[in-house]
């Protein structure tokens, strides 16, 4: 049975469209991001074979940092990691702050 459960998986992460790569956000944004980390997998996360999206609502202050992060949803076993990464990004600078959400796609299957 846990084969059928794995091989569902795939395919519905294939129908889906989830990234071949670890993690690789998405954003939504007019704001060029220069500096982009990518989240760590989480060893629980892989260990347990998690895969799915976390989408983080972040807002930027005018110089580029970020100010403020909320999770709007995503596997608890992978908010973190999405939440740390996303917290390093830098943004080019702007006239005002700005509010965008990023959205990190986990795929353990490639790690």
């Amino acid at each position: 049975m846990n084969i059928l459960k794995r091989a569902a998986a795939v395919a519905l992460m294939a129908v889906a469209g989830i990234s071949t790569l670890a993690a690789e956000p998405n954003t939504e944004s007019t704001r060029k991001v220069k500096t982009r980390v990518q989240p760590t997998y989480p060893a629980m996360a892989r260990k347990m074979n998690v895969a799915g999206s976390v989408k983080v609502e972040v807002v930027v202050a005018p110089s580029g940092e970020i100010k403020s992060t909320k999770v709007i949803g995503g596997h608890p076993l992978l908010v973190n990691a999405a939440v740390d990464a996303l917290k390093q990004w830098k943004y080019e600078p702007a006239g005002e702050e700005t509010t965008s959400i990023v959205e990190f796609r986990f795929n353990p299957a490639n790690q």
